[in-house]
């Protein structure tokens, strides 16, 4: 995509739904740089307020930061009539929460989305809308995609099985869906719900489907198994053994906060990106045992434990990224080597981003 393309930008009004949060930020920041006035619609209760202002750089009283709930039309109606483009990045995100609290995930993935569609199908200002999606909704996948690889990279099929202990599956935009969580589920709810409303208005959208998001700013959250590369880091940090669940052989295909604000953001302008679904990933598999590995580097004194595997983990995969490639014009820029390094780096810098509750484990663990 050439970057004249982004300059389309350039004074548009973008409403970024759940837009004070890790992603929505960075995306935030993103628009900023190539000269749109992002407007940022959030509750500001996923974090601590001090979480927002100090790591996140969300300032709650400024004029463009809308504090109030996705679920409230008037709200919605309201923001979405002043805006020129659309980043739908509200949700629970997190897969444990979701699974215990399956009501607060459909209140927030589904009713939520369900306003905002509405608001931006009567909206004639609207150019473009991108849905936020996941590579959740594809879960293990199915025997096909474990068996694509094996055609295409015969050469190779003897090291993936080394390395991780099996050929991982490649997802690609036309796999079929088989989401295996709560979360999953309201994202591939939320993709057929996307095309249906704004297709029949006649609205532009893009739906891209991320894989797993980690880098700075990103820190945990309590009774969650989401965000491998900050929940290694911060325990390693702290001297606490890093749980590989299942040993550690799941697949991800991490990529970098910063890509994928630039890639969401190449979403709201690219031409080709017209009522596409699109991967937007590295095409490197990763297993979590390799993340606990680069967290080592980092922490050479770092213990792994061995635990069970949550319920709703998938075995995982990598992208397929021809299509981001050849609709975006663009690839990801940071290795996942790179990606930890400079995770650890900035958690040493701010140590602030090591909640309380999780040094208080690490005292008592050493107490």
């Amino acid at each position: 995509m050439h970057e004249t393309q982004l300059r389309e930008l350039t004074g548009r009004k973008v409403l970024v739904t759940g837009g004070a949060g890790l992603i929505g930020s960075r995306i935030a920041a993103c628009l900023r740089q190539v000269g749109a006035r992002p407007v940022l619609l959030c509750t500001l209760d996923a974090y601590p307020r001090n979480t927002y202002r100090d790591l996140f750089g969300i300032d709650p009283s400024d004029r463009s930061v809308i504090v109030g709930n996705i679920q409230n039309p008037d709200v919605v109606r309201t923001a979405v009539a002043e805006s020129d483009y659309v980043i739908h990045a509200a949700a629970l995100a997190d897969v444990a929460a979701c699974s215990r609290k399956p009501m607060a995930a459909i209140h927030t993935n589904v009713t939520g989305t369900q306003v905002l569609l509405d608001a931006v199908a009567a909206c004639e200002r609207v150019r473009r809308l991108v849905f936020i999606s996941s590579a959740s909704v594809y879960g293990n996948g199915s025997p096909e995609d474990w068996a694509r690889p094996c055609e295409e990279y015969r050469t190779v099929r003897k090291l993936l099985e080394a390395v991780y202990g099996r050929v991982p599956a490649q997802f690609h935009e036309h796999t079929q869906l088989r989401p295996m969580s709560v979360y999953a589920n309201t994202k591939a709810w939320g993709e057929t719900q996307t095309a249906l409303t704004l297709g029949t208005a006649g609205t532009s959208y893009t739906v891209v489907r991320y894989f797993s998001v980690y880098g700075e700013p990103q820190v945990v959250k309590e009774k969650s198994h989401s965000w491998v590369v900050a929940w290694f880091a911060t325990r390693a940090a702290l001297g606490l053994p890093l749980h590989l669940n299942g040993g550690g052989h799941q697949i991800r295909d991490l990529v970098h906060v910063d890509d994928v604000a630039a890639a969401t953001v190449r979403a709201l302008v690219a031409p080709r990106a017209h009522n596409e679904t699109v991967n937007v990933g590295t095409g490197t598999p990763t297993s979590i045992r390799t993340v606990a590995e680069l967290v080592a580097e980092q922490y050479p004194q770092t213990r792994f434990v061995e635990t069970p595997m949550p319920p709703g983990d998938p075995l995982g995969g990598y992208a397929a990224t021809h299509r981001m490639e050849a609709v975006l014009g663009w690839r990801p820029t940071i290795t996942v080597r790179e990606g930890v390094a400079r995770y650890a780096d900035w958690l040493g810098r701010t140590p602030e981003a090591i909640p309380a509750w999780l040094r208080a484990e690490s005292e008592a663990v050493t107490a």
